[in-house]
């Protein structure tokens, strides 16, 4: 049989469709077998068998066994020969469940047989054309009628085709793109726990070092010494330091010293910790190493489980692709989110904790650091200096109180000196100093000297004197304190003991930090981090997959049809639909214009353009099984019709294709130049509308999102056993279910509904994306215009703008009633869809049917035979088949 009529694979919700015509190559009870097998919605069993004329009868058993699992309805297109002047059919094809079409083999001169064939199964399978053209077949004379049709095909050109296939399948994979990072504001707050190293509210209050613990112990013991530290600085630093004897029991550099070497204990312990639980994943001996070692662990806090893992990653993978990112950036996206997740161990802290609390750190803590007081040496030396000018300007005894001033100045420099806060009482620890007392000695003498011999030439009152002196003395006191006090700060800054707090707040958070992320949620992490690689793995292999499938170039001509040569073909040179008929073909072999008022030629400039493009590649045929069915697992013809290397690549000619060796069809190769179409049929090429590649592009999105909705429970139990192999054919399957839907209606019906969706609310967030009923009209689709099809079918009846599928030296066997001919007038719904459609389409008749998918648009005339022509056999009469 030949394939290349019938569809390349069932369509979902169209009739069944299935070739009687054979002679001995396939086995026809296994078509009628795997015709049963297909499955068919809502109990409806819809079956459009392409037969013989001449067999009908001898075929009763097959058509009766179509019937046998329930009510069935049948069209059966009958192809008969030039020579017949009559049909002959059982009861089993008499309505209402079932009529007869009956097509005559007289088709145009050089248009080929399955050019007349292909287009008008394409019709008839559609559901709504079925019923209505089954409902027609019963209103007239012997449920037999010769079709009289005049149909409109907006499609695309091959060019236009091939560009929005392959760029609605880079729009669904994407490039290559880096990994880059992942952050907790662009997952979910399930995940965003897992990066942003935060503390959950819940674990708050928790003592993760208890005071009885080693590490617990080492950091109150540390905390003290600080204290004490800052203690002892505190009473140092004021003029009871200075001057009076309360410092000298302080020991600043001995607890600065204890303070480094708490410090240094507490970060071994944590180091110890760190290394001894530093595995990938919490257990319960880690839990008693941990405790022995002064960490105590909670339990698993409720914001997050590793049952709550997988779902946040289907939903932020849903959000990704809802957003419009291609599969290798949602798969890098979620790589990223995987290496960000994955549990490193508490010993990678290690490094961190070096940097918080390192040897350069704590050297530095400990260091020894001189004690400098009294500012500048030249401003001490003119300070001082000018203060004993100021108390010798008494009379006679300003010679003794001036130098007395520069020796006070002195004096308590040295004092500063010996009671500097970087000595330490024994001794044992001095970090040196200066405080400038020499300066202040010769500068006070100096000044005094000059200020007793002012006095002596100046002659003041005794009050003045008095009043300068007591000024004098008390600046020098209070510059001394200050002195003291800024110098002592100095030293307390440079030193820093303090920041041995802001170490142990640090090395806390540390322990904190990797007691959450990489103790408690280690086993949480691994799963994300198993999850996200998993998926981003999937996905990366799923656009691999669809690139290699998806990107070839157009199939010229395919249709969704496949050309596999039978035995039942026609002779190469006749290009006919069945063997040649005993009876002599007529002359006059024209196909012509239904009229009741003439018999009319069709317009034979009216050529299928399609065909004129490029010619269709040859398939090689499929060897029949043993069961002797043509159909090896698809009953309607291999899956991959275009090869199995690349199911959209040309197809390549081979010595042992029956098609280039001459055993298929004159129009099967390169070299049998364009096949025209039958006057019938008139092609409208566009070249895309604005969004046929936008809707492409969502058809595979919402397959893609249903295929990962089978993969996540695989990966809540165990990330590592998904199968790719398995989802890439699933993709596989939707590449060539939006391609068939591409070829048959330029993605004009919306992709078939799947109901098992395992996880319903998984996706009812992606409504937008996942519904796909909402389609774009066929001119926004194709870019032509459906102004055509409005004009053929608004027109008023009239005969002559069909062409009877017959030759003039047939029209005799029509009856030549007006009133007894029946009419179906199909629109695809895609065309009258649209702003512009409205208007376009108002005022039609109600009979018109508007189709739920398909491309032709037109008009299908029925023409009932006279009834002598039409003989029913009963049962008893008709032989075996």
């Amino acid at each position: 049989m030949s394939a290349r009529v019938l569809p390349e694979r069932p369509l979902p919700g169209h009739a069944v469709c299935l070739d009687l015509r054979t002679a001995g190559a396939y086995d026809p009870d296994a078509v009628v077998r795997a015709a049963l097998d297909a499955p068919q919605p809502g109990g409806e069993r819809r079956f459009l068998v392409l037969d013989e004329a001449d067999r009908l009868v001898s075929h009763q058993l097959l058509y009766e066994r179509l019937s046998s699992y329930g009510p069935a309805r049948i069209v059966c297109l009958a192809v008969g020969a030039r020579g017949e002047r009559s049909v002959r059919r059982t009861l089993t094809l008499r309505p209402p469940a079932a009529g007869v079409l009956w097509v005559f083999d007289t088709t145009e001169e050089g248009v080929p047989a399955e050019a007349v064939l292909r287009p008008l199964v394409d019709v008839l399978s559609t559901p709504e054309v079925f019923d209505a053209v089954l409902r027609a077949l019963g209103e007239v004379v012997h449920g037999v009628a010769v079709p009289a049709v005049r149909v409109l095909e907006h499609d695309l050109t091959d060019e236009a085709r091939a560009r929005a296939w392959r760029q609605a399948v880079e729009g669904l994979t994407g490039p290559e793109v880096p990994a880059g990072t992942a952050s907790a504001e662009q997952v979910p707050p399930a995940l965003a726990l897992l990066l942003d190293e935060g503390l959950p509210r819940s674990l708050a209050d928790h003592r993760w070092l208890p005071a009885q613990g080693r590490a617990g112990l080492r950091l109150a013991t540390c905390d003290e010494a600080v204290q004490d530290a800052v203690d002892g600085y505190h009473r140092v630093r004021g003029a009871a330091g200075l001057l009076t004897g309360a410092g000298r029991t302080v020991d600043l550099p001995g607890d600065i010293e204890r303070v480094a070497g708490e410090l240094e204990r507490f970060r071994i312990a944590v180091a110890d910790a760190f290394a001894a639980a530093g595995g990938s994943r919490l257990t319960v001996e880690h839990r008693g190493v941990l405790r022995d070692r002064g960490i105590e662990l909670p339990e698993m806090p409720r914001e997050i489980s590793r049952a709550g893992i997988v779902p946040a990653l289907r939903d932020h993978t849903h959000e990704l692709i809802g957003k419009g990112l291609p599969l290798r950036s949602v798969a890098a996206r979620l790589s990223a989110l995987s290496a960000r997740t994955a549990p490193v161990g508490s010993a990678s802290r290690l490094a961190r904790l070096d940097a918080i609390c390192g040897p350069e750190r704590l050297r530095r803590l400990g260091g020894r650091y001189p004690f400098t007081a009294g500012g500048s040496r030249p401003v001490a030396f003119a300070v001082t200096g000018l203060l004993a000018l100021l108390a010798g300007v008494w009379p006679v005894l300003g010679w003794v109180l001036g130098p007395a001033v520069g020796v006070l100045a002195a004096g308590l420099a040295h004092l500063m000196l010996r009671r500097r806060p970087n000595r330490s009482p024994d001794g044992r620890i001095d970090g040196g100093g200066a405080t400038g007392a020499a300066p202040r000695l010769f500068g006070g003498v100096l000044g005094g000297l000059v200020g007793a011999g002012l006095g002596q030439f100046l002659g003041p009152p005794l009050w003045a004197g008095a009043v300068a002196l007591v000024v004098s003395l008390a600046a020098v006191v209070l510059l001394a304190l200050r002195d003291w006090s800024r110098a002592v700060d100095d030293w307390w800054a440079r030193a820093d003991p303090e920041d041995a707090w802001r170490i142990l707040r640090e090395v806390q958070s540390l322990v904190v930090t990797t007691a959450v992320h990489d103790w408690l949620f280690a086993e949480v992490r691994h799963h994300c981090s198993a999850g996200a690689g998993a998926v981003a793995r999937l996905l990366r292999g799923l656009a691999d997959t669809a690139d290699a499938h998806g990107g070839g170039p157009s199939h010229t001509n395919g249709r969704g049809y496949a050309h596999v040569p039978s035995a039942g073909s026609a002779d190469p040179a006749e290009g006919g639909l069945r063997r040649e008929s005993a009876g002599p073909p007529e002359p006059d072999s024209g196909t012509s214009s239904w009229s009741w008022e003439n018999w009319g030629d069709g317009d034979a400039d009216d050529v299928w353009s399609d065909m004129d493009e490029e010619p269709p590649s040859p398939v090689r045929a499929p060897a029949p099984p043993a069961t002797g069915s043509p159909y090896a697992s698809d009953p309607f013809g291999p899956s991959d019709a275009f090869g199995a290397a690349d199911p959209i690549g040309p197809s390549v000619r081979s010595d042992r294709d029956p098609a280039g060796a001459g055993g298929g069809a004159a129009w099967a190769g390169p070299e049998a130049g364009p096949a025209p179409a039958p006057a019938w049929l008139e092609r409208r090429h566009g070249d895309g509308g604005p969004l046929l590649v936008d809707t492409l592009v969502g058809d595979l999105v919402a397959g893609t999102l249903l295929i990962l909705d089978r993969c996540w429970a695989g990966i809540e139990r165990d990330p590592g056993a998904v199968v790719p192999a398995v989802h890439e054919e699933r993709i596989a399957e939707l590449l060539d279910d939006t391609r068939v839907r591409l070829e048959r209606d330029v993605a004009a019906s919306p992709p078939p509904r799947y109901d098992g969706l395992r996880d319903q609310d998984a996706l009812s967030g992606l409504a937008a994306v996942t519904d796909r009923s909402d389609r774009p009209d066929a001119a926004r689709l194709t870019g032509v215009a459906p102004d055509a099809v409005a004009r053929l079918v608004l027109a008023e009846d009239d005969p002559a703008r069909t062409v009877a599928l017959c030759g003039p030296e047939h029209m005799r066997l029509l009856s030549h009633d007006p009133l007894a001919a029946r009419q179906v007038r199909f629109v695809p719904e895609a065309m009258r869809r649209g702003a512009a459609g409205d208007d376009i389409w108002r005022g039609i008749a109600e009979d018109v049917v508007w189709t739920g998918a398909g491309r032709h648009a037109g008009i299908l005339r029925l023409v009932p035979l006279r009834a002598d022509v039409v003989h029913t056999v009963r049962a008893e009469e008709a032989g075996e088949p």
